[in-house]
């Protein structure tokens, strides 16, 4: 077996290609929310809050970030959900769980998204509602 095949063949069965990683996607000049805030699914464990941004950018992990509470001047609570961007999408879909809610309560809640590192993406929705069931 030749030189470079066997370093080849060390090289890919020591684990050290870099297959998996995510390339950087490019930053927008602006992110902005192009559907949603919405809420799915508003049940008595889950409700479900999603909404669609023009990709991000940026670093591969991002999280969706709800603030919520049932004063629209105290959004205190907040509750976050991983995604890894796609690249090749021109948009990305978030979704944060908030869990265990008070039943037949209206809660207050806008939403916005970082990279794993905190840094914002810049883009906040308005406050809106959703009630318990």
């Amino acid at each position: 077996m030749n030189k470079a095949l066997l370093a080849l063949s060390i090289t890919i069965l020591s684990g050290s290609l870099l297959a998996q990683e995510s390339p950087i996607t490019p930053r927008p000049e602006r992110v902005q929310i192009s559907e949603g805030p919405e809420v799915p699914l508003v049940g008595g464990y889950l409700t479900v809050i999603r909404w669609t941004e023009n990709n991000p950018g940026g670093l591969p992990v991002h999280y969706g970030i709800v603030h919520y509470g049932r004063d629209p001047k105290d959004l205190s609570q907040s509750a976050k959900n991983p995604i890894r961007l796609n690249p090749y999408h021109s948009s990305t879909v978030f979704r944060v769980n908030l869990c265990d809610l008070q039943a037949k309560t209206t809660f207050y809640y806008k939403v916005e998204s970082m990279d794993s590192s905190g840094k914002t993406d810049g883009v906040s929705s308005p406050i809106k509602t959703f009630t318990t069931q």
